[in-house]
């Protein structure tokens, strides 16, 4: 069978955990973890440093991916809080939502368990490189704007809601490639290669790299292939794709996280001088394609080369994405009318107009919807947008 949509490198199991700021009090008063000691760049070896660092993302009000020492610390932890069971990584994600909107794809996955296989629904194909079962999830922690944790000497209290991501997980971190993946690139009209972040041998890396190059040049020539980025465990070797991964890239994405991690500076998302250097400086410094995509809380653009190609999966990136924030996983089409008929977000909407203005046909940008919800979900939002993205090109 072949599919027009093939979305890599490898999926996930996750482990959702709901927020509970009493169970981070009593973690953090009995590790006796004083505001001094938070930080997001901290080694997490055990629970005291998760929880640490934890609290760090939180009263940063920022999210990101880190490494953890064992996978067995995640399921552990995660023992401590009502637990839900999912699906994750980019690729499967990306999959699951455009399901619901019928639209079929095939993905790559390095592990398989149970779980996957009940979970993936039945508009996903997919092939795996994997030899045997595994699990080893994927610890996510969702915070709640207005969430307030009380320690000894003060108090850590979000703004807005974000989440954090904490991974041991062999099985993505070797990012084994399945023997089948030149086969399934050859009648596709978009491919989807996301999951570096997570491995952390250079020699291994170019490896993968090289591999997934030559399996890259049996795509056909309108195939447009969409490399989401991702918060790297190893900034070394983020280098190292900046660098050897070339070829047949079109389009460079990622969110604001990862762009201000990219250029090491705080950003205001709605300050049009600020996005525009910050867009330069990505684009002449960074930037493996011709054209980058940049997905946030109040607009999503494209910049570069003919970024007006994009302006159908700008949108439907967007409203893909709201939906979930607003619906989180078991939304329906009738909910995605719903959130298309909303109003653009004020912000959003003046920031799309300047920005555009300012760098004329350089710049295609789209606001975000204008969504109020108590109950948000931050979760796997730019893995949707991909896939809202992809499937809007198909179409």
């Amino acid at each position: 069978m072949t599919h027009q949509l093939v979305l890599g490198l490898g999926g996930c199991v996750d482990f959702e955990i709901a927020w509970d700021s009493g169970v981070l009090e009593d973690l953090a008063r009995q590790y006796r973890i004083g505001i001094a000691e938070l930080d997001v760049a901290v080694p997490i070896r055990d629970e005291r440093s998760l929880v640490c660092s934890i609290l760090a993302f939180v009263h940063k009000g920022s999210g990101g991916e880190r490494f953890i020492e064992t996978s067995q610390l995640a399921i552990d932890f995660a023992d401590r809080f009502a637990v839900r069971t999912s699906l994750g990584g980019t690729c499967v994600r990306a999959a699951m939502a455009i399901a619901k909107l019928g639209v079929p794809s095939l993905v790559h996955l390095v592990s398989i368990d149970d779980n996957v296989r009940r979970l993936l629904p039945p508009q996903v194909d997919y092939l795996c490189s994997a030899s045997a079962d595994s699990l080893d999830p994927h610890l996510i922690v969702q915070y709640p704007a207005g969430a307030v944790v009380r320690l000894d000497d003060g108090e850590v209290r979000s703004e807005h809601p974000n989440r954090i991501i904490y991974v041991n997980d062999p099985p993505n971190r070797d990012l084994v490639l399945s023997p089948e993946l030149p086969a399934a690139l050859t009648d596709v009209r978009a491919f989807l290669p996301a999951g570096f972040n997570v491995m952390r041998d250079p020699a291994l890396l170019r490896q993968r790299l090289g591999l997934l190059q030559a399996a890259m040049r049996r795509l056909p020539p309108q195939a447009v292939v969409f490399y989401e980025d991702a918060g790297f465990h190893d900034d070394a070797l983020r280098a190292i794709v900046s660098r050897e991964f070339s070829g047949r890239i079109d389009v460079h994405s990622l969110n604001e996280d990862e762009l201000q991690t990219y250029l090491g500076r705080a950003i205001d998302l709605l300050d049009v001088a600020e996005v525009k250097l910050a867009l330069a400086d990505f684009y002449h410094r960074f930037s493996i394609a011709p054209t980058v995509v940049v997905h946030t809380k109040y607009w999503a653009l494209a910049f570069g080369k003919q970024p007006s190609r994009y302006a159908d999966g700008l949108t439907g990136g967007a409203e893909l994405a709201g939906v979930r924030y607003r619906n989180g996983d078991d939304f329906t089409v009738a909910d995605l009318e719903e959130v298309r008929a909303l109003p653009p977000h004020p912000g959003g909407l003046r920031f799309a107009e300047a920005i555009t203005a300012e760098l004329g046909d350089s710049v295609y940008c789209v606001p975000s919807k204008l969504i109020e919800t108590a109950s948000p979900t931050t979760i796997g939002l730019g893995d949707t947008f991909v896939g809202g993205f992809l499937a809007a090109l198909l179409s």
